[in-house]
């Protein structure tokens, strides 16, 4: 099977890119057009001259307020196990960290995980775990699949999960057949870096070693009718500008075999974690102001995409990032397999730059203007892959997304949020349906009075 990252074409492509004024204002002027951008448009933008950068930041703001509006959407990573059979470099996990202390949750410590999450007001989950399931060892698949259910089937009082996402080793097409069956939102996988001979470097040993194996996962997940699938790459094991055009090619290879690009990208930098000195010193660390210029060049070239900014960045650099593209954000975020029952981050997978709690972090974004969400109706009303985006691109879907968005976040203010962040927050709300059009704002009040009323998980 060819790969369809074509190093030498990124090559040729950034050695040519010709980052004159001209060319660049014709560019951004085509990303406005909300249809995307060529790989070679990209790279332009890639050398943009640091005088136009805020040229490049107004537009992927109009392109983002345009799609998305005001709403964030907001997760926590669940972490369930911290076995790993890799020895990824730059990772607390890996299996030559004889440091790490080795721990797999029981369903019971999943579900006393899943309560706390519940009990904070989370209602969407990513799974996550190293790759390495012991005592799963026939079949870590199982056990996965268990802790799915044991998710779904955790309630605490008003609250549950009602979708959970997963970060999980690659799968067989019959394998990832299974995962779809316990009613997953999105798969998620980053081949962390798209250079050859750098992956070999930064995965030495394990299965992961393999890059093809790695980098199809995704036409193997959709192939089993996964239609939802979450890629992105580790900033910091090349060059970036590498990385995002080859980003785009694997979004195009998507896009051309099965009609559909990926959900949502993640945009991890490398972070310090527990005895791992190569992610001290990454070989080629981004800086901050190169690192939002990657979340604006994302959001101009595949401006329908879910960009998903975790904790790894403080909370500074979280703000910028959100004017700049981002759509999803982690909070209240613990990387440890039982982090947040103990309420401790011992054996992290790595430093986490946000350390806020969510309301803490929902009380800055009601004071930045925007509308904390916890929707997860689309998923269960089958709005996902290429029906999703038959919605997105003509502007259909604000008309599900903005009511449904604000009726999860009365939720939120009624049931866990603090008394200044609910005051704040039922501000925001009346000033949002006063500047709603009339239509959509009926259709919000409603679901906002049956909330009102008692009844939860409203949606349309």
């Amino acid at each position: 099977m060819k790969a369809f990252i074509d190093e030498r074409h990124i090559d040729k492509i950034l050695k040519h890119a010709n980052p004159e004024k001209y060319k660049i204002n014709e560019i951004l002027a085509k990303a406005k057009e909300l249809k995307g951008l060529s790989l070679e448009d990209v790279a332009v933008l890639s050398v943009l001259p640091d005088e136009m950068t805020q040229d490049l930041y107004a537009t992927a703001d109009y392109i983002k307020k345009q799609i998305y509006g005001n709403r964030i959407v907001l997760f926590a990573p669940l972490y369930i196990s911290n076995y790993c059979s890799n020895d990824c470099i730059y990772c607390a996990f890996r299996a030559s960290n004889t440091k790490a202390k080795r721990s797999f949750l029981t369903m019971d410590e999943i579900q006393k995980e899943v309560e706390t999450l519940i009990q904070q007001g989370h209602k969407r989950i990513l799974l996550v775990s190293g790759e390495s399931y012991p005592p799963y060892k026939e079949n870590g698949l199982k056990y996965i699949l268990n802790a799915i259910q044991c998710i779904y089937n955790s309630k605490k009082d008003k609250g549950e999960i009602r979708r959970v996402n997963v970060n999980i080793a690659p799968l067989t097409v019959e394998e990832f057949k299974e995962l779809k069956t316990a009613q997953i939102g999105t798969y998620q996988l980053f081949q962390e870096t798209y250079h050859h001979q750098t992956y070999s470097k930064v995965h030495p040993k394990g299965k992961k070693a393999d890059y093809s194996w790695r980098l199809y996962a995704m036409d193997r997940a959709m192939q089993a009718g996964i239609d939802d699938v979450g890629i992105g790459v580790l900033f910091g094991l090349y060059d970036w500008r590498f990385e995002l055009l080859a980003l785009m090619q694997h979004i195009e290879h998507l896009e051309k075999t099965f009609g559909v690009g990926p959900h949502t990208i993640s945009v991890p930098r490398i972070e310090p974690a527990v005895n791992t000195p190569f992610s001290q010193n990454p070989p080629y660390p981004v800086s901050d102001s190169d690192f939002l210029k990657i979340i604006a060049l994302l959001r101009c070239a595949v401006p329908y995409t879910g960009i998903i900014l975790s904790t790894r960045e403080n909370p500074n650099i979280r703000r910028k990032a959100l004017e700049l593209g981002v759509s999803q954000i982690s909070a209240g975020s613990k990387t440890n397999p039982g982090g947040y029952s103990l309420n401790d981050e011992v054996d992290a997978q790595f430093s986490i730059g946000d350390h806020r709690s969510l309301d803490e972090v929902i009380f800055d974004l009601i004071n930045m203007g925007f509308i904390p969400s916890f929707c997860t109706a689309c998923y269960r009303l089958g709005r996902t892959g290429i029906d999703f985006m038959d919605k997105a691109k003509p502007g259909l879907i604000k008309q599900y997304c903005t009511p449904n968005g604000i009726a999860t976040f009365m939720e939120y203010l009624l049931d866990y949020a603090q008394e200044e962040t609910r005051l704040k927050g039922m501000e925001l709300i009346q000033s949002m349906l006063l500047q709603m059009e009339k239509t959509l704002s009926h259709k919000t009040q409603r679901l906002l009075k049956l909330i009102e009323s008692g009844k939860r998980d409203v949606y349309c």
